[in-house]
Formats: structure tokens, C-alpha cells, sequence
């Protein structure tokens, strides 16, 4: 191809690939979205530097919409669910997962009921994104497959920072719509004195937390973790489907109310908690164990504060490589219900003796 022609070649690909990217418009929205071209693949915050949306952000269907924030600040109303995808059921959510969406890089997304309100996709982003204020939760991911949330800052949730659970459309269940194999990394919750739950993970197996921090007031939990079918806590957690939770290099700046890190998965599930770094006593349990193989390594710090409550009389714990305070031994038993730094409190199923012949202490620290 001669000079002349690819020049005008490259040109024509140029115009092509800037006519799928559109400039969000200041006074609506909401109204952008819904009427959104059908080339559309990015779309750019650029135009202004603060936004209003006073409703829901209806993203509509594609198999990758990029959606960046340029430093602007969006400014969601009291009802808002900011950018929400919406479900009817569990049919619909299959063949919503075809579609994926890449959220990045907005100075703030202040206020409404959530920040970011993904359902049933496969792959999606949140990146560099700081939320504040959201009244009900800052991110809720439900059938998010393979989601990644990195590099986010919530600070001030009411209710939950950020969540990945199954779905709750008719038709969803525990089983069959869950957000498996997510990795939430590097992000921060900073908890107001409402918040209930910095991070949280429902029925979703495969998950990964890295080098993420909890702090300001003390929430209910730091982490809530479950895979209870039906909600109900009062029962060892039994979803056939869930097999793992990952986390590590966790530090956690404040105190929990109800308990630090709370354990409720199937019993052969793996539950891997590396490195986690609580800073200060506590009164509330760093661990409240229901059910699930739990693992705990490389926790260098154990203040004498420091206690697991277990629910159960035969926990299944594994400690590596910790804290030689993180003491665990039959031998040394204080009471029927009391082992060391492990604890029988509030049992399931009336049980009055803690029994350790599942518990495992290997390598501590000196």
C-alpha cells in the first residue's frame, strides 16, 4: 500500500474507533444511558468535572462497555443505585452474562443507595474508583462471575462496604448464580459508626481478597463471610457448590463490634486467612468460626486481648507459621469450654464441651 492510501486507510480506522466513544452529557444521565447508540463501547465523564443523577444508572447490554470516569465526580440522589444493571430473572440473568463492563477512574461517586449495582455479567472491572456515603452498600456485585474490584476506596458506607453475594431474582438460588472466582485488590473501606459489614462474600466460591485494609469506626464485622443456602446463621453453613475463600495480607485499624473476620462456610470448604494484621486489642472476637476448613498462617501479631469464638464443639482450624501467643493445646485446657486462645460461645446445638481433636498448631513463631 502506497504512502497516500494509508494515510487515508489509518484515518478512516481513526474515525471508526473515535465514532464508538461518546461524552456523557451534564444535565441527564440516566437519559444517556437508556438511549445509549448501539455503537457505543466507551463512554467518557470528560465533559464536566462534577455530575448529578438523581435515579438509577440503567447500563444497557454489550459484550464490553468501558465506562471512565476521567476524574469527574458523579453525584447519585437518595434513591439512586448509581450504575445498576437490572435482572427480571434467572433466565434473563443467563443471558445477561454475555455482557461485561469496565468502571474506572472517577475522582468520587458520592452518595445514593449504591455506588455501583452490578448483576449476572462475566469479567467486569471496577477500577480506581473512591465511593462515599452510599446508604445501603458501595458496591453490590450478584452473579458477578470473574468480577475484579481494584485499587477502590469506600469511605462512610451506611450499611456495607462492598459485597459480593448470589442473586435474589426469581429463579436465582445459591447454587446456580453466584460470583465465584472474584478478587477484590487493594481496596480500602473506610466504616462510618452505622456500617454492618466493610467487606462481604455470599455463596460465591473461589474468591480472592488481597492486600486489603478495614478502618475507621468499628463495624459489625470486618469480614463477613458465608454460604449459608437460606440466610439463616443459626446453622453450619452446607452450599454444595462452595469450595474456597482466599485471603490475605489483610490489616484492620479499629475495632470490630460482633466480630473481626466471621467464618460460616461448608464444611470442606477451604478458608485460607494469611497474614492478617488486626492493630490494637480487641473486646469482640478476631475470629467467629462456624463451620469450614480454616486455615490461619503467618499471623505474626497476637495481642493477649486476642480470642477465636467457635460455635461449634469440634472446629476444624489449621495455624501455621503464627504468633507463638496463637496458643491452641489440649494440654493446657482452662475450662469445658475453653482451649487456649479458642473459645466455645453461643453453640449451635446446645454443645457444652469444646473438643480440639481437629485442631492443628505446627511451626510458631519465637
Amino acid at each position: 500500500m502506497n504512502r497516500p492510501l494509508l494515510t487515508l486507510f489509518l484515518s478512516l480506522c481513526s474515525a471508526v474507533a473515535m465514532g464508538k466513544e461518546y461524552v456523557v452529557p451534564v444535565g441527564d444521565v440516566a437519559g444517556f444511558f437508556a438511549s445509549l447508540p448501539a455503537d457505543a463501547t466507551t463512554v467518557s465523564f470528560s465533559a464536566s468535572a462534577v455530575y448529578r443523577c438523581e435515579v438509577d444508572i440503567v447500563l444497557p447490554e454489550r459484550q464490553l462497555l468501558i465506562i471512565d470516569g476521567k476524574g469527574a465526580k458523579l453525584i447519585l440522589g437518595a434513591r439512586s443505585n448509581g450504575f445498576t444493571v437490572r435482572i427480571v430473572d434467572q433466565k434473563a440473568a443467563l443471558k445477561r452474562t454475555a455482557s461485561r463492563y469496565a468502571i474506572r477512574d472517577f475522582a468520587a461517586i458520592e452518595g445514593g443507595r449504591k455506588g455501583v449495582d452490578l448483576s449476572a455479567t462475566l469479567g467486569s472491572t471496577i477500577t480506581n474508583v473512591r465511593l462515599v456515603g452510599q446508604s445501603e452498600a458501595a458496591i453490590d456485585l450478584r452473579f458477578c462471575l470473574m468480577a475484579r474490584v481494584q485499587n477502590v476506596l469506600v469511605t462512610n458506607p451506611g450499611k456495607r462496604g462492598i459485597v459480593l453475594r448470589q442473586g435474589d431474582w426469581p429463579g436465582a438460588n445459591a447454587v446456580n448464580s453466584q460470583s465465584n472466582s472474584s478478587v477484590l485488590d487493594q481496596c480500602r473501606v473506610f466504616c462510618s459508626k452505622t456500617t454492618t459489614n466493610a467487606f462481604m462474600v455470599l455463596n460465591s466460591g473461589g474468591v480472592r481478597m488481597t492486600d486489603c485494609i478495614s478502618e475507621g469506626a468499628g463495624p459489625g464485622h470486618d469480614l463477613f463471610l458465608s454460604a449459608t443456602m437460606d440466610g439463616k446463621e443459626e446453622q453450619p453453613a452446607r452450599n454444595p457448590v462452595v469450595k474456597s475463600f482466599h485471603l490475605s495480607n489483610f490489616h484492620v485499624e479499629h475495632k470490630a463490634t460482633k466480630a473481626s473476620i466471621y467464618v460460616n462456610m461448608p464444611v470442606k470448604a477451604v478458608v485460607d486467612l494469611s497474614n492478617v494484621y488486626w492493630n490494637g486489642a480487641l473486646v469482640a472476637p478476631v475470629i467467629r468460626y462456624v463451620s469450614g476448613q480454616l486455615n490461619l498462617s503467618d499471623i505474626g501479631w497476637w495481642n493477649a486481648s486476642f480470642r477465636i469464638a467457635t460455635r461449634v464443639a469440634a472446629p476444624r482450624i489449621n495455624v501455621e507459621r503464627c504468633h507463638n501467643a496463637l496458643v491452641i493445646d489440649g494440654k493446657r485446657r482452662t475450662s469445658l469450654t475453653k482451649v487456649g486462645v479458642l473459645e466455645l460461645v453461643d453453640p449451635l446445638f446446645g454443645q457444652t464441651d469444646l473438643k480440639v481433636d481437629h485442631v492443628r498448631v505446627q511451626s510458631p513463631s519465637r
